[in-house]
């Protein structure tokens, strides 16, 4: 285990807090450890692939590189192709996230499709964020990782299988438990707000006046404001499961 290969994205960026403080705990456990991320915030990116123009990589420190203008679905095929050489890693990270990503909200996460891409190249993955807007206790999650990364590298993931995984922005030893959960629902207060510049055109923001999810018992966001460590296990099929037992779509 101390020989593996861990590969580190994100969507916040190479400077991200998150990421370069998981990097250093990771770094004392495990053989090699790189980190590739954007050269800037893609917070809401998605799971975004440049197809129409090329990509340059610049290596910033011995370990740490970033894609210019890269999404973090276009670090992990770099991170793999490039910085690994070909050789796929043992597993890949993508965190750890300033802010959580929960509900419906995995859909627009960068963060989360860092793994999913790591999981489309055949590769264990995580996506890994940190349930706070400000104070955020990275130390603590990084150690959460640790633990999460050693039950992967002994035991694997089943094929097409990511973990999306929310921690409570709490100190480590006061974590409750780790809780396998199910994707809850968010409740969506966006609004476009309309702005003018400065020649009198219209501009417009779109921004969450609120955040809120649903607390349905052992769902993602339940389980984080209980103070447990949520990890929903997601698929890479987005069938529905209703229709995949056989259940008629149309009467």
């Amino acid at each position: 285990m101390k020989d593996a290969s861990v590969l580190l994205v994100n969507d916040d960026g190479y400077f991200s807090e998150g990421i370069l403080t998981l990097y250093e705990v990771l770094k004392k456990e495990f053989k090699t450890v790189k980190v590739v991320a954007p050269d800037r915030n893609l917070s809401g990116a998605g799971h975004a692939l440049t197809f129409t123009k090329p990509l340059r990589i610049r290596q910033v420190d011995p370990d740490v590189y970033t894609v210019i203008e890269g999404t973090p679905a276009d670090c992990v095929h770099l991170g793999v192709a490039v910085v690994f050489e070909g050789k796929k890693p043992d597993v890949v990270v993508s965190g750890i996230n300033q802010g959580p990503n929960l509900g419906e909200d995995i859909t627009y996460s960068g963060t989360v499709a860092g793994a999913m891409e790591g999981a489309i190249l055949g590769i264990p993955s995580m996506a890994v964020s940190l349930f706070a807007r400000e104070d955020f206790r990275f130390a603590d999650a990084s150690l959460v990782v640790l633990d999460l990364l050693k039950k992967v590298l002994k035991t694997g993931l089943p094929k097409n299988l990511y973990l999306n995984v929310n921690v409570p922005n709490l100190p480590y030893k006061e974590l409750k438990a780790y809780a396998i959960t199910r994707q809850g629902h968010r409740i969506y207060k966006e609004a476009v707000i309309r702005y003018r510049d400065p020649y009198g055109q219209p501009i417009y923001w779109i921004a969450a006046t609120e955040f809120n999810w649903s607390s349905e018992p052992w769902t993602d966001y339940w389980a984080v404001a209980q103070g447990f460590v949520s990890i929903t296990p997601l698929d890479l099929d987005l069938t529905n499961p209703a229709v995949k037992k056989g259940v008629a779509l149309f009467r």
